[in-house]
């Protein structure tokens, strides 16, 4: 053997390095074509592996990688804006990620440890315990899903064709299968040639349909800059700011970021809400404004609609760690840090998606788009999806692209219209095809004008949500380890 292969460091730092290339597999590079192939690298490491322990250390160190090129915007947020020591941001921002890869070292623990015999049953479970680390990932304390490997495969890749029947776990369940097959190339190259030929196909299928009237959007981007918005002397500057963008572009609907403005709803200056609620009007329409909201000594991070029809609210349900809520015994780090409203209330479970102009427009904010099974609950009613975010946290950073392509996703699992309106991008307006049909420049001020077309109707996805992904990952378990199975069952018949 070479001196890479039996070197344990060496492996740990090709799989690393396999790990830190994966961010070119996702938005906004869109090399799409790589993931399966490093998969494969990965499989031929775990593969190779002494034992379960040494699979472990590879496992973690290809997350370690990933995350550490792919959401290294965490250390932005903590530092920059939220005003913590480097050094604290830096440890807090490494920490992190060694716990998110933490997901892929269990998954190549077991894969080694469970290894069956045949490359076509280890590609089974290589594949599977991918995508069941992924989604445990997704819903263990809360749930990070950010850098699932589906989300590599949104258009233009074929096997976004998918994404309405399996959703992203069941595209992350092909990639990682398909690129572990690759070790047999006579196998693993046709197949992966007739998975793409299938999701193209698939991308002709019309799952769901046009209901009423096209509708025009307004999508407001005011660029207002992440240290200057909660500053007092500047509040008065925001409120004159989208008050003159949502003037020059009337629109049935017209929808600003979230936390627009950076006071509470029932604490704006009535002449504001008044001129906002006629400028909707002008166009028989309605507003969705982000705002934060309060009762008592409760507040919520919220969406409320001003205009024609009765004033609505959705309230953010599903809050991010350390960023809405202070999750118990971390009091002492929220106070090394400035990030203002801190401490949301959780929004109620089921929220009526808001009425407005002949269309029903389920609204998400922020990072709740990255939660397929919770976007659903709002279907079959709604008709249209918008995303209120202000990634301004995260300043110039892979943060907005991989945004908007968890965001394409989303839309192709429901088959529904996505609208985003952000403070500083990507403001975009994406067909229930999961393509970009219109986009704002990043970090520019304007607003985003078109035509929308509500749909209606229920895909495979917004049916059975990731149980059809998470039945086909256990039985493609089932089948690699039959023959382990029934080895155990004779051995202990044996004694």
């Amino acid at each position: 053997m070479s001196r890479w292969t039996e070197s344990p460091a060496l492996r740990g730092f090709s799989a690393f390095l396999l790990g830190a290339a994966g961010v070119l597999s996702f938005a906004p590079f869109e090399w799409f074509w790589l993931a399966p192939g490093l998969c494969l690298g990965l499989f031929l490491l775990l593969r190779s592996a002494a034992n379960a322990r040494h699979a472990f250390r590879l496992g973690w160190c290809f997350g370690l990688g990933l995350f550490l090129a792919g959401v290294s915007w965490v250390y932005v947020s903590l530092s920059i804006f939220g005003g913590m020591p480097w050094w604290l941001a830096g440890a807090a921002t490494l920490l992190f990620c060694a716990f998110l890869a933490l997901y892929p070292a269990l998954a190549g623990a077991l894969f080694k440890r469970w290894q069956p015999i045949g490359a076509f049953r280890q590609a089974l479970l290589f594949g599977a315990l991918w995508m069941l680390s992924d989604w445990l990932r997704g819903w263990l304390l809360t749930g990070f899903p950010w850098l699932s490997l589906g989300y590599t495969q949104a258009v233009p890749s074929p096997l976004a064709g998918f994404a309405p029947l399996l959703g992203v776990y069941g595209l992350t369940l092909l990639t990682a299968t398909l690129g572990a097959l690759l070790a047999t190339w006579r196998l693993g190259v046709p197949l992966l040639a007739v998975a793409f030929l299938s999701g193209w196909g698939l991308q002709r299928v019309e799952w769901t349909q046009p209901t009423g009237a096209p509708v025009s959007v307004a999508l407001v981007q005011g660029n207002v800059p992440q240290d200057m918005k909660f500053q007092p002397e500047y509040f008065a500057q925001t409120l004159a700011l989208y008050r003159e963008l949502v003037e020059q572009h009337p629109a049935q609907i017209t929808v600003l970021p979230e936390t627009a403005v950076p006071a509470f709803f029932d604490r704006l200056p009535p002449e504001f809400i008044e001129e906002l609620s006629r400028l909707a009007r002008r166009q028989n329409g309605d507003l969705l404004i982000g705002v934060p909201t309060s009762a008592g000594n409760r507040y919520w991070n919220s969406a409320v609609s001003l205009g024609t029809a009765p004033t609505q609210r959705y309230s953010k349900s599903h809050l991010v760690p350390f960023g809405e809520f202070i999750p118990p015994g971390f009091n002492w780090f929220m106070r090394m840090a400035n990030i203002p409203m801190s401490d949301f209330s959780r929004g109620g479970d089921k929220q009526q998606p808001f009425a407005l102009s002949g269309q029903r427009i389920a609204a998400n904010i922020c990072y709740e788009d990255a939660f397929g099974e919770e976007i659903i609950q709002d279907l079959p009613d709604a008709t249209i999806l918008a995303n209120l975010s202000n990634t301004a946290w995260f300043g110039r950073s892979l943060a907005q692209p991989q945004h908007l392509q968890i965001a394409q996703i989303r839309a192709l699992e429901t088959g529904r219209p996505m609208l985003r309106a952000t403070n500083t991008g990507m403001t975009a307006v994406i067909t229930p095809e999961g393509r970009i049909s219109a986009a704002l420049p990043p970090f520019t001020r304007g607003v985003l004008t078109a035509n929308v077309q509500g749909h209606q109707g229920m895909t495979p996805y917004a049916r059975y949500g990731n149980g059809l992904a998470l039945g086909l990952a256990l039985l493609m378990t089932v089948a690699a380890l039959w023959n382990g199975f029934a080895w155990a069952k004779r051995h202990r018949l044996g004694h």
